[in-house]
């Protein structure tokens, strides 16, 4: 005891100064570091497997030199289509180029489809700028309220992007759905291909039983950044328009009968004024295989 007493501050001051390194190497892995998170998704709808690697909330981040780290580690996946689900730039940035040089060279790895998120469409409203025909012009299949009925090794898929809320049409009662949101959705889900929706916005498919009411085989998300600051034996801090401590912030979740699918990613970047901590930016790769594994 009398050793600690005497040496109580050398103590502290070391625990301290362990902590704060700790956080700033934590603090750089959150921002610099990157991660894999695979899944596997079984459908009867599914004769051979499908990759597919998803990105979502970029926030004009950069991981190497014109991201060429992020290029390469999608390429080494080699996947047979690659999702953005919006965010790749901020909405009060007049930047448009780190969004636009990766999605090039995403393309030139695999088709690219891609969604908007609030991001883009504020920039739209902040700069007048058409980010539909520039993402478009880099390359990317831009699905604003529209979908492209496809073939992929042999297996047929409809692909398609909204950015909305996405309330299931029950809710037009109350009228907080929106028609043409259902509109669109009550089409997309009409066929049976593999049906897969880009859709930025997850809310609705958490927490309003989205994904029990809309035919969908597989929704592809992001927005909440995995919740930005996760804590060891709590998860995730906060989530926009989910609030405090919200829950469920990454992974797949799946319908009650276990046939739809929403696949979350925390995504890759941030705009918060608190950084992202102990949350490394996330690649989504997701194995769509048949029924009972290949």
């Amino acid at each position: 005891m009398k050793w600690l007493r005497q040496h109580k501050w050398t103590l502290i001051i070391s625990v301290l100064l362990f902590l704060g390194i700790t956080n700033c190497q934590n603090l750089d892995q959150s921002k610099h570091s990157l991660s894999y998170s695979s899944y596997q998704i079984p459908s009867d709808k599914i004769d051979t497997p499908i990759r597919i690697l998803q990105l979502t909330d970029l926030h004009n981040s950069e991981f190497g030199e014109d991201n060429q780290e992020l290029i390469d580690r999608i390429a080494s996946q080699s996947p047979d289509l690659i999702l953005l689900t919006g965010d790749l730039l901020n909405s009060g940035e007049p930047v448009t180029e780190i969004a636009t040089n990766l999605i090039s060279s995403l393309c030139e790895i695999a088709p690219v489809y891609l969604s908007l998120g609030n991001h883009e469409i504020e920039y739209r409203d902040n700069f007048g700028t058409d980010i539909t025909q520039l993402y478009q012009d880099a390359g990317a299949i831009v699905l604003e309220h529209q979908y492209r009925d496809i073939t992929v090794k042999g297996q047929s898929l409809r692909i398609g992007g909204i950015y909305g809320y996405c309330l299931p049409d029950k809710y037009l009662e109350t009228e907080e759905a929106d028609l043409s949101e259902c509109m669109f959705l009550w089409d997309f889900e009409n066929t049976d291909r593999y049906k897969i929706l880009l859709s930025h916005l997850p809310i609705a498919w958490l927490k309003n039983d989205a994904l029990e009411e809309w035919n969908m085989d597989c929704v592809f998300s992001g927005h909440l950044h995995g919740g930005q600051v996760i804590l060891p034996g709590i998860g995730g801090v906060y989530a926009p328009d989910m609030g405090w401590f919200p829950g469920r912030l990454k992974g797949v979740f799946d319908s009650k009968d276990g046939k739809r699918h929403l696949v979350l990613s925390a995504g890759l970047g941030n705009t918060e004024v608190i950084p992202r901590f102990n949350n490394i930016p996330e690649i989504v790769c997701v194995d769509l295989v048949p029924e009972g594994g290949w």
